[in-house]
């Protein structure tokens, strides 16, 4: 991946002359085919691995809590008593001075800017410190998790299939109290707890419900700093999300990028084409053999060009992956018969290249055929 891509903030084009980097996918920085949504389509349908990216996606959620709890805290405190900013304040009032506004770097830990790694310590620092050497017990653990699953009714459907979640297709959107000076949405220090609790039981711990395959011992560290220490701040998950996001860069990304960028179909409508394509392929051979072994008239003969048309094209798009009349009018194939637009620019472009290119060989490839049994002397048995 290219150095742009694995930058922490890079410059985000608005028009881009190449493909999307996972870091751009994940920071919702591109356009369908090639988006978040697309891409949680295929890691639940294609790749069978969507635990993974729930798992990054409930972290940066996570992360998320964690920045907009500590600023409006700091918020409500330079409102309240703004002789804290005066020098001489106390170490927590100092680091939440320090740490400036936030953001919400979609890469990996590794690849953030020295300033992000500022901030992302001086937040855990704050969350530690506040959190102090409170006991928790792994029984009101447990209790916390639970409530926050039920709260959040996260729950798979009765086929196994899990539709994207809300709170993953957008980021919060805060609804405001009355008060104008009030944070625009309440976030107390318990759902923090809850948040790490939740991932934790839910996909970290052996025997969980959506279990994701994690070296030992980071699910070790993991557990004790939650368990043990009673830690909640978003560094505790850092080693996890690097090793999933890489695990998805490395397993899923590529494969993703192939299905949407190169392609336009997905595997149900794949199988169906070669299906029809062969049957139909088999029928204008059988047809165009009798009319030859009948000696049939060449206008007869030339209603050969429906079976054999249809058969190449369908087989064709199977061997390509990709419809071309449904790519030049700028469609792309999400779920069986769903269809989205294709928004990305540089794919779009990519898809008409690849629709000109197979539709020309669907040509070449038939008129070959078509003339073959046409012009063929007919030989009556």
């Amino acid at each position: 991946m290219s150095a742009m891509g694995r930058s922490s903030s890079p410059q985000f084009e608005a028009r881009r002359d190449r493909l999307p980097t996972l870091y751009e996918v994940l920071a919702r920085k591109t356009k369908p085919p090639v988006d978040l949504f697309s891409f949680y389509i295929y890691m639940r349908d294609q790749q069978r691995s969507v635990d993974y990216l729930d798992f990054w996606l409930d972290v940066s959620q996570h992360t998320s809590l964690c920045r907009h709890y500590v600023s409006e805290l700091r918020r409500s405190i330079l409102v309240e008593t703004p002789e804290l900013e005066k020098t001489g304040s106390k170490r927590s009032s100092y680091i939440l001075d320090q740490m400036g506004e936030v953001n919400d770097p979609a890469g990996p830990s590794t690849d953030l800017t020295s300033d992000e790694k500022v901030k992302d310590q001086n937040l855990s620092a704050f969350l530690r410190q506040e959190n102090g050497n409170s006991n928790h017990s792994p029984q009101s653990s447990l209790g916390s998790q639970q409530s926050a699953m039920r709260a959040s009714g996260d729950r798979p459907f009765p086929s196994g299939d899990r539709l994207p979640r809300p709170s993953f297709m957008s980021r919060i959107s805060p609804t405001r109290t009355d008060s104008g000076n009030s944070p625009r949405r309440v976030v107390a220090r318990a759902d923090i707890r809850a948040s790490a609790e939740k991932i934790l039981y839910t996909y970290l711990l052996p025997g969980s419900e959506r279990e994701v395959m994690l070296p030992h011992g980071i699910v070790q560290e993991i557990t004790r700093e939650i368990e043990e220490e009673g830690r909640d701040d978003p560094e505790v998950f850092d080693t996890a999300k690097d090793y999933t996001f890489q695990a998805m860069e490395r397993d899923a990304f590529p494969g993703f990028l192939r299905a949407k960028a190169l392609g336009n179909l997905v595997p149900p409508s794949l199988f169906l084409r070669v299906v029809f394509g062969l049957i139909a392929l088999t029928a204008a051979l059988w047809v165009g053999f009798a009319l030859i072994f009948l000696d049939a008239p060449k206008r007869t003969r030339a209603w050969e060009i429906l079976p054999f048309t249809i058969g190449v094209y369908l087989l064709s798009s199977h061997q390509y992956r990709l419809d071309p009349i449904l790519a030049l009018v700028g469609l792309s194939e999400y779920t069986f018969f769903n269809f989205q637009r294709i928004e990305e620019p540089y794919v779009r472009n990519l898809l008409n290249r690849r629709a000109l290119m197979v539709l020309l060989v669907t040509i070449a490839v038939g008129v070959a055929v078509i003339c073959l049994f046409i012009f063929v002397p007919g030989h009556h048995l």
